[in-house]
């Protein structure tokens, strides 16, 4: 009787501990562990197209310091593919946040490890999904399910032919009545936000600015991404200077130097109003000269190389030469004077 008990309790132990070893597990895929900012992601493998959604929280924040979160994924050749920046509206009161961005497209190009890093003034955090590739798959979209082949009936066995009846004489149609005309709608009278569609007056949909490289520091200038100055350094970049193979290289050398520094200068406009008129009135010209870009037919190495090239020359003698030449001239005149 005693060695039966005791079988049973060792039974019951190993059981208890089985299934406790099943139900454990991490809530989520993957975890950063700082304490300052703790961010994880809802999988930890994703294929072409998938939505990866990176959750996190920031300690002891506050909505009133105006500083932003810069995120930046980084493929596993430490190229950067994506780069951008979540407002403090974007950001809860109590500091926590939600990201979410399509894995693939042109800069996915390489299967591995990507790293998705989170920045809030000296803190960092980072995480890393597993990108698989693959063929483009909608998020949420279930497979089709395979319809059972049918089997075929029987072929009946044909009846007889019955003897036809007499065929019995038409009666006369009667003339259908005039259907009356729909009287016309009137049309619904809208407010201000709101169009009419199909006679319903529904809120007039603007579209939103899509995720990815934004012009930061002249995003802060101008004081939103709708600005028209920063609407124009969006369409050079991306339909003329991305147009053309050399382009897209200078690109992807300039966000590596651009993206080190800009953070930071966006948050110093945010905070400092002064600060952001002088940075404004600074970059204007520049903005201006690109508009010789726009003399550039899409895709054309040759005009977009050349054009290009007169215009990174144009900046230098108005930022550098200009001033380096009149500080010679200021200072030959005071030495003259001595």
């Amino acid at each position: 009787m005693k060695m039966k008990l005791t079988g049973l309790l060792a039974f019951a132990l190993l059981s208890i501990s089985i299934l406790s070893y099943g139900i454990s597990g991490p809530a989520f895929a993957t975890s950063d562990p700082n304490p300052a900012l703790p961010i994880s992601s809802e999988l930890e493998t994703y294929a072409n197209g998938n939505s990866v959604k990176i959750s996190g929280t920031i300690e002891d924040y506050d909505s009133s310091s105006g500083k932003g979160l810069t995120f930046r994924v980084i493929s596993p050749d430490l190229a950067i593919v994506q780069i951008g920046q979540l407002t403090p509206n974007q950001i809860d009161s109590d500091g926590s946040f939600t990201k979410s961005f399509i894995a693939g497209g042109k800069y996915w190009k390489a299967n591995g490890d990507y790293t998705v890093e989170f920045h809030y003034g000296a803190d960092k955090s980072e995480i890393t999904v597993n990108y698989v590739g693959g063929s483009l798959v909608v998020s949420g979209q279930p497979e089709p399910t395979p319809q059972p082949t049918p089997e075929p009936e029987p072929t009946p066995e044909p009846e007889p032919t019955p003897e036809p009846e007499p065929t019995p004489e038409p009666e006369p149609t009667p003339e259908p009545e005039p259907t009356p005309e729909p009287e016309p709608t009137p049309e619904p009278t809208c407010g201000p936000g709101t169009e009419s569609v199909n006679g319903i007056c529904e809120v007039i949909k603007v579209e939103e600015p899509k995720d990815g490289g934004g012009c930061l520091i002249a995003t802060a200038a101008y004081g939103t991404e709708m600005a028209p100055q920063v609407q124009f350094l969006r369409e050079i970049r991306d339909n003329t200077v991305m147009s053309t193979s050399s382009g897209a290289a200078f690109m992807t050398g300039f966000n590596q130097l651009y993206y080190s520094f800009s953070p930071t200068i966006a948050d110093m406009e945010r905070e400092n109003p002064a600060f952001q008129q002088a940075v404004r009135a600074f970059i204007t010209p520049m903005v201006s000269t690109l508009s010789i870009m726009t003399l550039a037919d899409d895709g054309s190495e040759l005009e977009v190389l050349g054009l290009g090239l007169s215009v990174i020359a144009l900046n230098i003698g108005m930022y550098i030469a200009a001033p380096a030449l009149v500080g010679f001239k200021v200072n030959k005149h005071l030495k003259s004077r001595k």
